[in-house]
């Protein structure tokens, strides 16, 4: 492959001559991969830049092999709803990326006019949550504020991302706080994912909006995804690593490193979620890399309580999501090109990037991931990148590692100064 100014000038056969040839680099054992592209991470900066920031979460990414990260309109202080919003975002963001880095908006109660400025800024589209999203600042959709929404986003032609979880199921749900994991699994059940996609599918219908479903964690919802579809409704859906490589059964009661909302559930679930990846199904597989402090977290090796109904709901896994898919992949016979294509080409191409990003082909961006399919490793918080040293893959062996990253043709070295760039949404063509 020749790389020329950033970009991919030429592919060739392994072993073959390019015209031009001045700069070789021998990968020995490793695959080169296409950069990944991550369009669910939340950066938190600013306003709660002690859960995360740019500069940390943008070093974990490339040290991930993530060269394109999408930051989505919430926790931060002011949220990604209103154009002085981005604006704070992008200003606070410069020469401080590792990687490229682009901003969703943010649908909420009240700023249906906000929309189309933040679309025509450059936004990639914009989420809604369907039922609290745990901070005061950026509150859920009730119907009303979905119908609307959702119709000018049809009218302007973005794309609509949604945490879909019904709020009127998780309020019937059995409430037992503590420790257990079982209850906090039983406070979030699977109808609670199943109402509100079959309500937001339905919204869908008739407003012409083209939906996107975040971080599905239930496989209840497939058939309804599966029959939308074949109902001519615009709707792709996401999974993420934690819900492909952990299962309710092993997590300890306490550890509240591994609580999110959806939550993580059992094996069985897992295995049709597997199905539905191997399908075709989910156009993506994402971090939704949503850290805070310890503290937050509640950890009981920290001298918290260990109350999953009181901690904070976030899995950090930015750094480590390319060899933890790696690893049950390779496990269940699948190969590092479906990792790519869940990993890298699918996230390009639902915002849009697939002209520039998530592949090795002429004229892309020469953005690109020297990978150990082999290493293994022992995940050490202390040894990762991202702000504060919390994962529930702690301790977990892990198969593949990243040898180097490069951004543009150029070595990404997260000591040494970032020149990662911030990204638009592609105009039309």
């Amino acid at each position: 492959m020749l790389v020329r100014d950033g970009r991919i000038e030429q592919v060739a056969a392994h072993g073959s001559l390019l015209a031009g040839d001045a700069h070789l680099t021998d990968l020995g054992e490793c695959a080169l991969l296409p950069g990944l592209v991550d369009t669910h991470v939340h950066v938190n900066e600013p306003g709660r830049t002690e859960w995360e920031g740019f500069a940390t979460a943008t070093r974990a990414a490339a040290a991930g092999g993530v060269t394109t990260i999408i930051d989505m309109p919430l926790n931060s202080i002011p949220p990604t709803t209103t154009l002085a919003g981005l604006a704070a975002k992008r200003g606070i963001a410069e020469g401080q990326a590792w990687v490229d880095l682009g901003f969703w908006g943010g649908a909420i109660p009240g700023n249906a006019g906000d929309l189309e400025p933040l679309h025509e800024a450059g936004v990639f589209g914009f989420k809604s949550f369907l039922a609290p999203s745990g901070v005061d600042e950026f509150p859920h959709v009730e119907q009303a504020d979905l119908e609307k929404a959702l119709a000018e986003q049809a009218r302007i032609g973005a794309l609509a991302i949604i945490h879909a979880e019904d709020p009127a199921v998780l309020a019937a749900a059995p409430q037992h706080p503590g420790v257990h994991y079982r209850d906090f699994l039983a406070s979030r059940p699977d109808d609670a994912e199943a109402a509100a996609v079959a309500r937001l599918l339905d919204t869908a219908r008739r407003t012409g909006a083209r939906v996107h479903i975040l971080h599905v964690s239930s496989a209840a919802v497939l058939p309804l995804l599966a029959q939308a579809r074949a109902d001519g409704v615009q709707v792709t859906a996401e999974t993420c690593p934690h819900y492909l490589t952990l299962t309710a059964e092993e997590v300890p009661d306490g550890d509240t490193a591994f609580k999110c909302c959806p939550p993580i559930r059992d094996e069985s679930n897992r295995d049709r979620l597997w199905a539905a990846l191997a399908a075709g199904e989910f156009i993506g597989v994402v971090s939704d890399h949503s850290p805070s402090t310890p503290n937050l977290k509640l950890l009981q090796s920290l001298g918290g309580s260990g109350d999953f109904a009181a901690a904070w709901g976030g899995i950090a896994s930015l750094q480590l999501g390319l060899p933890a898919i790696w690893t049950e992949a390779r496990r269940r016979g699948h190969t590092l090109a479906d990792v790519v294509r869940w990993m890298s080409a699918g996230p390009a191409s639902l915002v849009g990037l697939d002209g520039s990003k998530g592949a090795i082909a002429v004229g892309h961006d020469a953005d690109l991931v020297a990978f150990d399919p082999d290493a293994e490793f022992s995940v050490d918080p202390a040894g990762l990148h991202h702000r504060n040293p919390v994962t529930p893959y702690a301790g977990r062996t892990l198969s593949g590692a990243v040898r180097t990253t490069w951004l543009r043709g150029r070595v990404v070295d997260v000591h040494g100064e970032p020149f990662g760039r911030q990204i638009r949404r592609p105009l039309p063509s």
